[in-house]
């Protein structure tokens, strides 16, 4: 006996472990959200490109657009025009789309939308292939080179890596202090994009390579332009900075559009070229976003879970799947309560009718049909009929019940009463049964008083099986079922006290102190 219990333990705990291991597998590395009024963000990112085409001249537009890969998701990309051809190629690790058209005339307007979020993307993915991790020096003389040697020397003092070198070179040049060495290199241009030009040359005297990088902040601000950042790559990451802060490390909200030299955009065939960069925030239901994100090359638990199945058949699972949740219901209330019950899993069966009569109405017609039917069965009694002949007339008068039910609800315009055909028509005539028979051996009383806990329970796992936050964890996290099997288990073996009993035998407690 030992061993049985042992063996009973031990899958207990396998199913537990199963069971809480999937769960914590989609939470934390699938990112599938705990509940289903749980949204994410989802940005929308416009780039809109206006010029003046030269009549009868062909016309080509390149723009850069950002990477993929940029440290989100990426759910959409659209390039709209109006009879325009449009190619999206890769050059010098950006991608730059051109759009190209024979002959356009008046004002041109040509759009860029981007629709990305922060949900299942890698963190710190805004670039992935290696930089170079040196450059050399360029060549310097006179004035220039004296001031940038000038300013290295204690740059080097006072740095110990790729990493402090930067930051303490553009804590120098941005300084507020009078310093001549800055001002002769800036030449009296204090402009952001000169601070970051003198900052990469004195990078570039120290043989550290630098690229500037265009970030465009994901915030709805009017009218913003990319931000100018530099990074340098230091044998295992970019770091990104702050030419004219000197901050460190890009900010989540900040989206690469392009690094280099290399100006945003390129036109032939026009003038008066403007582009114009609008950020919209939207939310979307985070369960609905997994479901985009299935149909692409985006590791989703939609792919191997039952949102995957056909609507028509979700819906239906949706239903079953609650199943051992009224009949773990069902378990706790016979075996810790002591609520007696016509059956194992009667009242589940019921509490399913109830999902289409609702509660009220459920218990109405089901003691009226039980009614009915108890007095035909006892009626039957009489006239002495086996077992099979009795339950076959017993379940033809519960159609008839039930047609009569339905006919007389149509004319009266009571909708509820159609749906008193989707109780199982076998389930009420094997609770008939059920009753007479209890009625039979144990008397009336205690023939009411299974009825009522068959009823009670049923209430109580129907309210449970329809519970919105519930159906969503089931369904979402199948594993649910697991921990539900491994508590039936550990369930099998209670031999305690129920509830009840410790009521019924109060008062022998109370004799004996």
């Amino acid at each position: 006996m030992g061993s049985v219990k042992l063996h009973a333990r031990l899958l207990a705990v396998a199913l537990l472990v199963l069971g809480i291991g999937s769960m914590a597998y989609q939470i934390l590395i699938q990112k599938v959200p705990l509940t289903e009024s749980e949204t994410d963000p989802v940005w929308v990112v416009d780039a809109q490109v206006q010029f003046q085409a030269r009549g009868n001249h062909p016309v080509k537009v390149r723009m850069f657009v950002p990477p993929l890969d940029s440290g989100f998701t990426t759910l959409n990309e659209s390039f709209i025009s109006n009879n325009y051809g449009v190619n999206v190629s890769r050059e010098g690790g950006n991608r730059v789309v051109t759009w190209s058209s024979r002959r356009v005339e008046g004002q041109q307007s040509l759009y860029y939308r981007l629709l990305i979020t922060p949900r299942f993307a890698e963190p710190g993915g805004q670039a992935k292939e290696p930089g170079p991790q040196f450059r050399p020096s360029p060549t310097l003389s006179g004035p220039e080179k004296v001031a940038a040697d000038a300013l290295l020397a204690p740059i080097r003092q006072h740095s110990a890596d790729i990493e402090t070198f930067i930051s303490e070179t553009i804590k120098r040049v941005n300084s507020r202090d009078d310093n001549d060495n800055v001002r002769l290199l800036l030449g009296g241009n204090m402009a952001p994009e000169n601070r970051a030009r003198v900052v990469d040359l004195l990078l570039a005297v120290a043989h550290i390579p630098a690229e500037p990088v265009y970030t465009l902040r994901l915030s709805e601000v009017q009218n913003q332009q990319p931000e100018l950042w530099l990074r340098s790559y230091n044998g295992n990451a970019w770091l990104y900075f702050n030419p004219n802060t000197g901050q460190q490390g890009l900010p989540e909200d900040r989206l690469v559009w392009w690094s280099g030299q290399a100006p945003l955009y390129n036109l032939d065939g026009g003038r008066n070229a403007e582009v114009k960069f609008s950020v919209h925030q939207n939310e979307m239901s985070a369960l609905q976003l997994a479901q985009t994100l299935s149909s692409q090359d985006v590791s989703s638990f939609i792919d191997f879970s039952l949102y995957d199945l056909p609507l028509p058949v979700q819906q239906l699972h949706r239903i079953l799947i609650m199943i051992p949740v009224g009949v773990l219901l069902v378990l706790l209330m016979r075996s810790l309560i002591g609520v007696e019950t016509l059956g194992t899993f009667t009242p589940v069966l019921i509490a399913l009718a109830f999902r289409e009569t609702q509660v009220v109405w459920g218990v109405i017609l089901f003691t009226f049909i039980t009614t009915i039917g108890l007095s035909l069965r006892s009626y039957l009694e009489h006239l002495k009929l086996q077992l099979m002949a009795r339950l076959s007339v017993v379940l033809t008068f519960v159609v008839i019940l039930i047609g009569l039910i339905s006919l007389f609800s149509y004319k009266l315009g009571l909708e509820v009463g159609l749906s008193v055909a989707l109780f199982p028509m076998v389930i009420l005539t094997m609770v008939i049964e059920r009753m007479s028979i209890v009625w039979e051996e144990r008397g009336g009383p205690q023939s009411m008083k299974v009825a009522i806990g068959t009823l009670v329970v049923a209430i109580l796992s129907h309210l449970l099986m329809v519970w919105s936050p519930l159906v969503y964890l089931v369904f979402t996290f199948p594993g649910i079922l697991l921990v539900l099997a491994a508590f039936m288990v550990f369930m099998g073996h209670y031999r305690g006290y129920r509830l009840a009993e410790l009521v019924r035998f109060r008062a022998m407690t109370e004799e004996g102190r």
